[in-house]
């Protein structure tokens, strides 16, 4: 994704910063990764906390397969739904959390 888009999206959250990372993209903000971009995916930060709530709105987990074994690993980030790429108050509300997120698993 566009990294002025991604700043767009991610503008309530503070000034954020976009590395590369596997492939895709890192979205970090005061030095802690909050969110990805995967395959064209925007994924947010997770935890025990945060899950329910995403998971209530139908966000789904990102499932990583690893190429040689198959195995399927999930990780701590959720899709965002497609809705939040246009609305910037649904976004707001992923992007505050997926920073609370961050911050506890710093």
């Amino acid at each position: 994704m566009d990294e002025e888009f991604l700043k767009e999206l991610f503008q309530t959250a503070g000034p954020i910063a976009v590395r590369r990372m596997f492939g895709g993209q890192g979205i970090y903000v005061d030095g802690k990764i909050i969110a990805a971009v995967q395959a064209g995916r925007l994924m947010v930060k997770g935890d025990d906390e945060t899950a329910p709530k995403y998971q209530a709105a139908g966000m789904e987990r990102w499932t990583y397969v690893h190429a040689k074994t198959g195995k399927k690993s999930q990780m701590p980030y959720w899709i965002v739904p497609e809705s939040a790429l246009d609305e910037p108050d649904e976004m707001a509300v992923w992007a505050r959390l997926a920073v609370e997120a961050g911050h506890r698993a710093a």
